[in-house]
């Protein structure tokens, strides 16, 4: 199958993870590197390979799904919105059973709102069109990857003139989260592993402060295991090189300017809120995407009552450190307990990019727990 058989086969694998080995000797310390996307981390896992890298280097995985820094408050905003009288609720299948902080929409779902998964925010712009005695709500979120189908579906929506139609935004940006994490002085890392489907969007310039600011290295990586595996010799490389650069491996996609288009569109629907609540991070100044004002009729936020609370995590659970990278998933007191995909807690066991749930679908979570494989194991790269 062409463009995907090539990036998973075992012999370049295996030359990689040699250099790899190679490369590690030459360093002086253990090395921390962060894999920012959910995507990322849910590869790593899914093909093991983590299992198969020197003991002197530790995958720390990052903010970056969309699902899992929606904090309680913003999800028991939407349950409310969708309680409204004659409300349709739309929103993605992974928010579904996301737990607020006494439900879900999944459960709202059953308990009589009318609250619709689709797959697009055009899908829920046709649902409005087919239901024009409702008001329909699309419940956006997620990083720059989703937020300009978001501005496309809402200047379609102006431009048709569908009145019944509005968006509960909870779009979130990935440069002042890595910020809030580079501050972090509990947080020691090397070097990241850049989102790829991000910087599809916004382009490698604005990682520049990474490097500049805070002398770090960053490689922006595909999602396939040799392009992980490329991006962890490339990063260790600049790090014996002493070397602080911004590096793009997945050239095949991602150009250094973005994609001028959805930036366009974005900047057309969307201003920056001056403070956005994160999961586990909390407030993040600038973090967070608002409805222009020239858009305010599409605003749900606007048009409904919404209870706009801050609401804390269940004690229990520690998808904050998760998410912080300060705990890896088998750490947290519930794992695989109390916590599990079919009775969730928290948000890194629900979504499909979800930390937690990479451990427990793949279940590779007992080999952390113990001993590291040995370095000379066989590459095998079999899901």
């Amino acid at each position: 199958m062409k463009y995907v058989d090539e990036f998973r086969e075992p012999e370049k694998a295996e030359a990689l993870r040699c250099q790899i080995i190679k490369l590690s000797h030459q360093l002086e310390k253990p090395i921390k590197i962060m894999e920012v996307c959910g995507g990322h981390t849910h590869s790593i896992f899914k093909y093991g390979i983590e299992e198969i890298l020197p003991e002197a280097i530790e995958l720390i995985h990052g903010p970056g799904c969309p699902v899992c820094v929606m904090p309680k408050g913003r999800l028991d905003d939407a349950i409310a919105i969708s309680q409204n009288h004659n409300v349709i609720l739309a929103t993605f299948g992974d928010t579904m059973r996301v737990p607020g902080s006494k439900t879900s929409l999944l459960q709202a779902k059953a308990q009589g709102a009318d609250i619709r998964m689709v797959y697009s925010p055009l899908d829920s712009l046709q649902i409005a069109k087919d239901n024009p005695n409702k008001e329909i709500v699309f419940f956006a979120l997620g990083f720059e990857t989703t937020a300009p189908s978001t501005a496309f579906t809402i200047v379609q929506a102006a431009a048709e003139k569908i009145h019944n139609f509005s968006m509960f935004c909870n779009h979130v940006l990935v440069i002042p989260a890595l910020q809030a994490l580079l501050n972090n002085p509990d947080l020691q890392l090397d070097g990241f592993v850049g989102p790829g489907h991000v910087s599809m969007v916004i382009g490698t310039n604005p990682y520049e402060f990474i490097s500049q600011q805070y002398h770090k290295p960053i490689v922006i990586s595909g999602f396939e295991p040799l392009d992980i595996l490329q991006s962890v010799w490339m990063l260790l490389q600049q790090l014996v090189e002493n070397r602080c650069q911004v590096e793009n491996q997945y050239n095949r996609l991602v150009q250094k300017a973005g994609n001028q288009v959805a930036i366009n569109a974005m900047s057309k629907v969307f201003i920056v809120r001056e403070n956005f609540d994160w999961r586990g991070l909390g407030d993040i100044p600038f973090s967070g995407l608002k409805i222009h004002p020239e858009y305010a009729k599409f605003d749900a936020e606007l048009k409904f009552t919404i209870p706009n609370r801050k609401v804390a995590d269940h004690k229990a659970c520690q998808c904050g450190e998760i998410l912080k990278g300060v705990l890896k998933p088998w750490q947290c007191k519930v794992f695989g307990t109390a916590c599990t995909p079919e009775t969730p807690i928290g948000t890194c066991m629900v979504s499909s990019e979800g930390a937690c749930a990479a451990y427990y679908k793949y279940g590779r979570f007992s080999n952390f727990a113990n001993k590291k494989l040995d370095e000379q194991q066989i590459v095998t790269l079999t899901p």
